[in-house]
């Protein structure tokens, strides 16, 4: 299976791409996806080696903050199943999980490419990112897209 791209968003005051670079072997669960959609690219559409841009969201400046890549196959999002977490579900249990998480090891902090120049680039016209109303925490990126991207972190 070819090699996929991927956006992922986090808010950096829960979990920022620098707390992934000081994490143990630089990797972090991706946990808390409370969205149909985005749980099910998590858990039918990724696969280990699969690229991430780690973007950052609901903070002052919104961007793309590093490059990470997927390290393990899904599984059950253990806060799921905790009722002290925010994410807990009481309809989910160990024989039945409803949400899926995912290790993501981050591969290098380049320039940080905010929201705003992100949708300066006619190259990324189409990337559902930048779709009015896109709100899904997780989604795909093309590879065209990846590759430009990339190139702006440097």
């Amino acid at each position: 299976m070819a090699k996929q791209y991927w956006l992922m968003k986090s808010e950096p005051d829960d979990v920022s791409f620098d707390d992934v670079l000081a994490a143990p072997g630089q990797v972090t669960s991706w946990y808390g996806v409370r969205n149909y959609q985005a749980r099910n690219f998590i858990r039918d559409g990724m696969r280990v080696g699969d690229g991430v841009l780690f973007y950052h969201s609901s903070c002052a400046v919104p961007g793309v903050a590093g490059l990470a890549e997927i390290v393990s196959a899904p599984y059950p999002d253990a806060s799921q199943f905790d009722p002290k977490s925010p994410y807990y579900d009481p309809k989910a249990t160990p024989e039945q999980p409803r949400w899926t998480g995912i290790d993501v090891k981050a591969v290098r902090k380049g320039r940080y490419v905010d929201l705003k120049e992100l949708r300066s680039h006619p190259e990324l016209e189409h990337m559902r990112l930048l779709a009015k109303g896109s709100r899904l925490s997780v989604m795909p990126v093309e590879p065209a897209e990846w590759r430009f991207i990339v190139k702006l972190i440097g």
